[in-house]
């Protein structure tokens, strides 16, 4: 699943670009920043529909996925 997100944030989540690294952050931080793009609150251009793909325990694997890569 977090396959997809290295379109945007790069391989294993370690963005080289403008797009913010996922690679190492808090899980907790992630599943609230997804959750957040998910329901709207937080504004977007792309991430709230894609956001929106995943149910909860999904966003919860990409998050431990990620938060355990180094950066």
């Amino acid at each position: 699943m977090a396959a997809a997100c290295a379109n945007c944030h790069a391989t294993n989540g370690v963005s080289k670009s403008g797009i913010p690294s996922l690679a190492g952050r808090e899980r907790s931080e992630l599943v609230r920043l997804v959750q957040e793009f998910k329901s709207g609150r937080r504004p977007a251009t792309v991430m709230h529909q894609i956001a929106r793909g995943y149910s909860d325990e999904q966003i919860e694997a990409i998050a431990a996925y990620l938060s355990a890569q180094t950066r």
